[in-house]
């Protein structure tokens, strides 16, 4: 995917087509990748935006949850988008739900997919650990129902994430933040229109975490994508777009 990665002060970010503004955030490994055949389908639609969440560019004090949904509160409120539709995948689904807890009142929609927020089956602690490339790529797979979709570039680029020292290091602080910022108690003070989209075969946010999503997120609804892992918009990108299709419908305007 060649989008434009467009820079205004310290904030980088990706924005295409026009309509009402549906902001992407990424996972702890995201890319933009990730969202390729989203932007592809939602730009025709919508003003699409990925801001890039400095994973590794904030001090290890505010490497947090909480550091990130800070950084995309001041993103958005430098761009003035106004009102948005938010969508989140695994550790951008907890970022996103922690920005909407404290600023409801600028969000449109919410979606969450494979989010992490109540639990998660974590890469685990010794994964930055290992230099070796056969077991990254295993552990890489491990995010889908198929591993085909681990292709040697996403493979490549985890790898190249966790051999460095820094980088691994916040990888880690992330996923405990993570773990720590449990929104259980939370939840249900969520108002915004809440879509869930989860595959059936998520084995680190598995169906559990969806059906708890969806009992304490009151305005919520959850879709299920079958042979699915972790990441429905890049593993099955036109099954995911027509829920996401159906439910932006519903919450235009």
């Amino acid at each position: 995917m060649q989008y434009e990665v467009k820079q205004n002060g310290k904030f980088k970010y990706v924005e295409e087509g026009a309509g009402e503004p549906l902001v992407l955030l990424h996972g702890l490994f995201g890319a933009l990748s990730n969202f390729k055949d989203l932007v592809d389908h939602f730009k025709k639609t919508h003003k699409v935006i990925i801001p890039m969440l400095p994973l590794f560019d904030l001090t290890i004090l505010d490497t947090t949850v909480g550091g990130l949904a800070k950084h995309v509160q001041k993103f958005l409120d430098t761009m003035g988008y106004g009102k948005v539709h938010l969508l989140g995948n695994s550790l951008g689904g907890h970022v996103g739900l922690v920005y909407t807890l404290k600023h409801q009142d600028k969000v449109k929609s919410l979606t969450l997919t494979g989010s992490s927020g109540l639990f998660e089956n974590g890469m685990g602690e010794t994964y930055p650990k290992r230099g070796d490339y056969d077991f990254i790529k295993k552990k890489t797979e491990l995010t889908f129902y198929d591993p085909a979709v681990a292709n040697k570039e996403l493979v490549d680029e985890v790898y190249s994430i966790v051999n460095n020292r820094l980088k691994a290091l916040k990888i880690i602080s992330l996923a405990k933040s993570a773990i720590r910022h449990n929104l259980g108690d939370e939840l249900q003070e969520i108002k915004v229109p809440t879509c869930l989209v989860w595959g059936k075969n998520d084995t680190i946010t598995p169906p559990m975490v969806a059906e708890e999503f969806k009992k304490l997120i009151p305005n919520s609804e959850l879709h299920w994508i079958d042979k699915c892992g972790h990441a429905p918009m890049m593993e099955v990108p036109a099954e995911f777009n027509v829920i996401l299709d159906a439910f932006l419908a519903k919450h235009k305007g």
